[in-house]
């Protein structure tokens, strides 16, 4: 991999990651982005088929939409059918954290505390003694609604070793009364009005939150020649960010080759939730990726046997964090499919369908990461060690859509910071690229 071009696109994936403490804000920075490649906004209640140029489509369409904090934003070239098939990115925006939880201010024997929920399944030891912020969204009674994010703010701290003589002989976290973070002293503080002064808006019309704890410590390179990278939320963010790239630049490619026919309409989905199970109206579970789907197809005159006729030649690429071998723990995994950090991005395979790959799926992503000139490496979980799932199955159940589970492997997967090699994102959007392109 060039190393101006790694350079690159990892300091800018620092500055997505910074723009992006919540799914909220994540979605947000993604349409920004979005926005300056030429891509429009639609709006889920209205009519998708009146064009906002009020004419004919003279070159490739480029679309988006928003449902909480999930972004499905696409490419429709000028030649599409109602039979056109689909190339899908299928991500997710969330990643585990401590959700903040109503009447959130606690005093507490002369601290101020901000009373959490744990959400999903982070790793929990990694979030102690960290300089945390709150981000997400504030409601207000007009439903309208306001992203805010706090900067350095809380920390759950660590009983001393004085007080625990034990702890090295394991750390035993309730989380219900050792994870609640410290944001002041005394017994004056209202944490929820200091969200609402933040976001612009009075106390009494904030009338429901969405705010999650974040890590605020800034990404960073480190290692032999720079060559890792720690920063958090790289579960899942590393593969919205590989699919926002890899879009962008389809983007760009269509517009050159305007009028040279359509292979396949190419898509970003980016979902909310995977780290609940995927079960909500933005999630990968949920209606929304059909429902856009549907709705691209219904614009270009397709019948329900046309949809299905797309749906039948469709790909998705399910992209999202695995596993690197850790140096400490090998016993923890297969003996001999054993991924490296620096290896290229992973094919993930499991038995039991917790993903999504089979063998069809395996020949179209050594295509793509063959055009794309990368490497890649197989994963397969210890047979004593069950492993996790993703989007992936849940969109081939739900769509029939022929799904390939892949993505950057790491370590430390759900800590407050996790760690990857530079050359495995980079990677991995040069194949999703591929992948858009045909491959």
């Amino acid at each position: 991999m060039d190393s101006t071009t790694t350079d690159a696109y990892i300091d800018d994936f620092a500055r997505f990651i910074l723009a992006s403490p919540s799914s909220y804000h994540a979605v947000a920075e993604a349409a920004r982005r979005l926005d300056e490649a030429g891509f429009s906004r639609l709006d889920e209640e209205r009519d998708w088929s009146v064009r906002d140029d009020a004419g004919v489509q003279d070159g490739p369409e480029r679309r988006y939409v928003i449902r909480d904090g999930a972004i499905i934003a696409w490419i429709q070239p000028s030649g599409a059918s109602s039979t056109t098939p689909f190339r899908v990115l299928g991500s997710h925006t969330d990643s585990p954290a401590f959700k903040l939880k109503p009447k959130p201010t606690i005093s507490n024997r002369g601290w101020l505390q901000a009373g959490v929920e744990v959400y999903g399944g982070p790793l929990l030891n990694s979030w102690l003694d960290r300089e945390l912020e709150l981000a997400g969204r504030l409601i207000t009674r007009d439903g309208r609604e306001h992203l805010v994010r706090t900067g350095p703010y809380l920390r759950i701290p660590q009983l001393a070793i004085h007080l625990d003589r034990e702890v090295n002989s394991g750390l035993v976290l309730d989380k219900q009364r050792h994870l609640t973070p410290v944001f002041g002293v005394g017994h004056a503080g209202d944490l929820l009005a200091h969200l609402a002064h933040l976001g612009g808006v009075p106390a009494w019309d904030v009338a429901g939150y969405d705010l999650l704890t974040a890590d605020t410590q800034a990404p960073a390179r480190f290692g032999k020649d720079g060559e890792l990278f720690a920063a958090g939320r790289m579960d899942n963010l590393s593969s919205v960010y590989a699919g926002l790239v890899a879009l962008i630049a389809a983007a760009a490619a269509a517009d050159e080759t305007a009028g040279g026919g359509a292979k396949h309409i190419s898509v970003l989905a980016a979902f909310d939730h995977e780290e609940l199970g995927s079960e909500s109206r933005s999630g990968a579970s949920g209606p929304l990726l059909d429902d856009v789907l549907t709705r691209i197809g219904a614009g270009l005159g397709a019948t329900q046997t046309d949809r299905l006729r797309a749906y039948a030649a469709s790909w998705c690429l399910s992209a999202d964090a695995g596993h690197a071998i850790h140096p400490n723990y090998p016993e923890r995994h297969d003996p001999v499919n054993t991924p490296i950090a620096g290896g290229g991005p992973l094919l993930k395979i499991n038995a039991n369908q917790r993903y999504a790959t089979d063998a069809l799926g395996a020949a179209l992503w050594a295509r793509a990461c063959e055009r794309a000139g990368v490497s890649y490496q197989e994963f397969v979980s210890n047979n004593a060690v069950p492993c996790g799932s993703t989007i992936g199955p849940l969109t081939a159940t739900r769509l029939g859509i022929r799904t390939v589970d892949v993505g950057v492997p790491l370590l430390s997967m759900h800590s407050a910071r996790e760690l990857c090699h530079v050359n495995d994102p980079v990677a991995l959007s040069a194949a999703v690229g591929a992948f858009f392109a045909g491959a």
